[in-house]
């Protein structure tokens, strides 16, 4: 679901309470989003605008974002229009999903211009317009031509205007309430999720107006989720009668959104990545079942054996005709024997024991073939699962190792790869008297296990499932260190939706590297087993706490 306007305020005015500030930084994450650095009276912030037209949003975060290597024309323009200028103020027009700023920058001869911005978060018309002092539009993230939108331009020189408003209430300022009509219809900035919580509120006996003080002064975020869609606002959803995660509103705006763009970001700079893994892996799924056909068939080769045999022994009783029917040696029962009239029996009798020793031979080879495919198979659907739960930087190493590999040909990354980085981009969990350490790709799970871990760490690993290696530097982890080792383990797996989730643990001694395979695969010599339920609260909780990014 999207931002609705009441929500938008809320945001709005926590932003609005570090103005004024100077902005410091533009960067541009993908084609839809950009990262404004600012410094306000007493600290740096971040604040992630997005564009997207599902997931479009503004707030300030804490998440460490992966910018493009080469900065678009519109990234250019915006730094030479408004870099270094000050942000004086943003304010919301009416209760639409529209935010004015005003800022206030230098040209190249130092003279002070007033520039304003207007961000429009309005599902697939999201925009993001740049205006001058005089109101004519400098340029804009999507521009709007005449022949697709007549009533309202949005290009280079043109005098901007704001979208026209609909004719309806503030909910502030109330005059005339109909509960037989959604309230989408009869207020501003209602979506109708909170439409549908305000009524149902109603019902139980509360008051309008307490109501939209709840809102007003709201600093939360509430988020449900009921089977496969999640739900949130800045009061509780009880209509909906689940259970409710409540988080700061900005950091809850980072949990909404932050892996869902992440995805999306993924899949914009990464898509030869899903191409080749998709490809490699329904190229071996459609050549397994032809390589067991081949095999059955050649397991069934004593019959050739028998075929020579019995031409052989009958060559002076027997025509050369079609097909022959002769007495099995072994069973009694009649054989047919089909002959190619091109030959004589003896001829015949020897392609049969060609054809014998041939399938003796090609069952070796076959069962070798089956097993490289089972195993290519596996190692590309350890990739899949790998990217469908990476980062962009895991996404970088995964492509580094495809290219290592020669699935994929080199090519220069549209991703901003960190120079600074030498070691696989892991993840960190560090508690009071341990740490964990969780390798989500080939590279980090090797790393993690082979070079990080010692000899008396132990290591986690979800059973009969692709996942990620997790180690505890402790040799005898007590049971608050297991569960949250084995929650990490089980929630970078395929089983991270499913209960009662096997994760094996040992010592790393106890661990052996599998020659000859693709990928991080290990054998256990001992070892024990946990089954675990991954629940996404625990895991969000640990990832507040105690998760930190490496950076070396």
């Amino acid at each position: 679901m999207a931002i609705d306007g009441l929500l938008l305020r809320q945001l709005r005015n926590e932003i609005a309470a570090y103005l004024p500030a100077k902005l410091l930084k533009i960067q541009q994450i993908s084609d839809t989003e950009l990262l404004f650095t600012i410094r306000t009276n007493y600290e740096n912030k971040k604040l992630i605008i997005s564009l997207h037209s599902v997931y479009n949003r503004i707030n300030f975060t804490k998440e460490n974002y992966t910018t493009m290597e080469v900065p678009s024309n519109f990234l250019m323009l915006l730094r030479k229009q408004i870099d270094g200028s000050i942000i004086h103020s943003i304010e919301q027009i009416g209760l639409d999903r529209i935010l004015h700023m005003v800022l206030e920058a230098r040209d190249e001869l130092g003279d002070i211009h007033t520039k304003h911005i207007y961000i429009e978060l309005m599902g697939k018309y999201a925009n993001f317009i740049i205006v001058n002092e005089d109101g004519y539009i400098i340029d804009a993230l999507k521009r709007i031509p005449p022949y697709e939108n007549s009533k309202r331009t949005i290009l280079l020189g043109v005098k901007f205007e704001l979208p026209l408003q609909q004719i309806k209430q503030d909910p502030y300022q109330l005059i005339d309430l109909n509960m037989n009509e959604s309230f989408t219809k009869q207020f501003h900035g209602f979506s109708p999720l909170l439409s549908k919580e305000v009524q149902y509120r109603i019902h139980n006996g509360e008051r309008f107006d307490d109501i939209m003080d709840q809102i007003a002064t709201s600093k939360r975020l509430y988020i449900c989720d009921v089977k496969d869609q999640i739900y949130f606002h800045c009061i509780p959803l009880t209509h909906l009668e689940t259970h409710i995660r409540e988080y700061p509103l900005m950091h809850g705006m980072d949990i909404l959104f932050f892996e869902k763009e992440e995805k999306v970001r993924i899949k914009q700079q990464s898509q030869d990545l899903f191409r080749c893994v998709k490809r490699e892996l329904n190229k071996n799924k459609s050549k397994l079942p032809k390589l067991h056909q081949s095999l059955t068939s050649a397991l069934d080769c004593d019959k050739y054996r028998e075929y020579g045999d019995l031409l052989f022994a009958y060559m002076n009783q027997i025509e050369r005709v079609n097909s022959i029917t002769l007495p099995s040696f072994e069973t009694g029962k009649n054989i047919t024997i089909p002959i190619d009239m091109r030959f004589d029996i003896k001829g015949n009798a020897n392609r049969w024991y060609q054809k014998y020793h041939k399938s003796k031979r090609a069952q070796s080879v076959l069962l070798e073939q089956i097993e490289i495919c089972e195993k290519e198979i596996s190692y590309f659907e350890t990739m899949e699962l790998q990217l469908t739960q990476a980062d962009v930087q895991d996404a970088i190493e995964i492509r580094e190792e495809l290219v290592k590999q020669g699935y994929l040909k080199a090519q220069k990354s549209k991703i901003r790869k960190n120079k600074k980085r030498d070691l696989p981009h892991f993840d960190t969990f560090n508690f009071d008297n341990y740490t964990i350490y969780v390798g989500k790709n080939n590279l980090q799970n090797d790393y993690v296990t082979w070079k990080l871990a010692k000899k008396n760490d132990t290591w986690f690993h979800t059973k009969d499932l692709h996942g990620a290696h997790v180690v505890v530097t402790l040799d005898n982890p007590d049971e608050e260190a297991i569960r949250n080792a084995a929650m990490l383990a089980a929630w970078y797996s395929n089983g991270r939706y499913s209960s009662s989730v096997p994760v094996n643990y040992c010592l790393q001694k106890q661990l052996k590297k599998i020659p000859g395979n693709k990928g991080s695969l290990v054998s256990l010599s001992t070892y024990k087993t946990i089954y675990i339920d991954p629940e996404i609260e625990t895991i969000q909780n640990l990832i507040d706490q105690h998760r930190q990014l490496q950076k070396k």
